[in-house]
């Protein structure tokens, strides 16, 4: 400590707010990284709702066994879209109360055990929308290592760690306004911003998540850095890999 400028005294702890967090997981073909992300993920909303394909039996199959709630639709290819995620992100939202506040999040994102309590703690605005960073989890090996020695990402109630992976990329347009939360987690409360909906201009995975963003001002859209999630991904590729349907190889053995 230095003594010629002391740290000050902590002051009282804030008491949690009472918040309702509903969550739309969109995961077509991609059952084999929830199958990791579920039972930790579930755990930090008060309801779920899984939004995936008819034929995806295996998505199915995991929602099933851990009590969440899945909704087969092919609006994602409706008027022969490739694949319009934003379709799929409506049809789950129209399946929320949308009371409280409403998180989107890949069904390929890990988030960390204090999620929930950070997002109690830090007095979120609900005219806002919040974005997270993640780490790259680059291969299921690395993510095996992982859960066996996971090491800390808070630390002594001060430190937030971005380890063991590489934090990956944020995307902020430098030309034009900046920071962009974009859909591999957004948090927004649709009361209390007045957006409910997703864009559905893109034929594809691509953009829909930036149009959106975009219904907030930059003074609107802000990072949480005290949560970084886990990017799980089964081999190294280039952006957009899976854009129009899921082409990687499974995630698992």
């Amino acid at each position: 400590m230095n003594k010629e400028y002391p740290s000050p005294e902590p002051g009282p702890t804030p008491p949690p707010a009472d918040l309702k967090i509903e969550a739309v997981v969109t995961c077509v073909h991609y059952g084999d990284y929830l199958a990791w992300t579920l039972p930790a993920n579930k755990q930090q909303f008060n309801r779920m709702v899984v939004i995936t394909r008819p034929d995806d039996k295996l998505t199915q199959l995991i929602c099933a066994y851990y009590h969440v709630e899945c909704y087969p639709t092919y609006d994602w290819h409706r008027n022969d879209d490739a694949f319009n995620k934003a379709k799929g992100i409506n049809y789950g939202l129209s399946l929320l109360q949308k009371d409280g506040w409403v998180a989107h999040l890949d069904a390929d994102i890990y988030l960390p055990p204090r999620t929930r309590s950070i997002l109690q703690r830090i007095s979120l605005n609900p005219a806002c929308l919040y974005g997270i960073d993640r780490m790259e989890c680059k291969s299921f090996t690395d993510w095996i290592k992982f859960l066996g020695a996971p090491p800390l990402q808070h630390e002594w109630e001060i430190f937030v760690h971005p380890r063991p992976f590489p934090l990956a990329v944020r995307i902020a347009k430098l030309d034009w306004d900046g920071y962009v939360p974009i859909g591999y987690f957004q948090l927004w409360n649709p009361r209390g911003s007045g957006v409910a909906h997703y864009p559905e201009y893109h034929t594809t995975a691509a953009r829909s998540d930036m149009l959106f963003a975009y219904q907030w001002p930059r003074n609107k859209r802000h990072l949480i850095p005290e949560i970084i999630a886990i990017h799980l991904e089964s081999e190294c590729v280039e952006m957009g890999a899976n854009w129009e349907g899921r082409q990687t190889k499974p995630f698992g053995l």
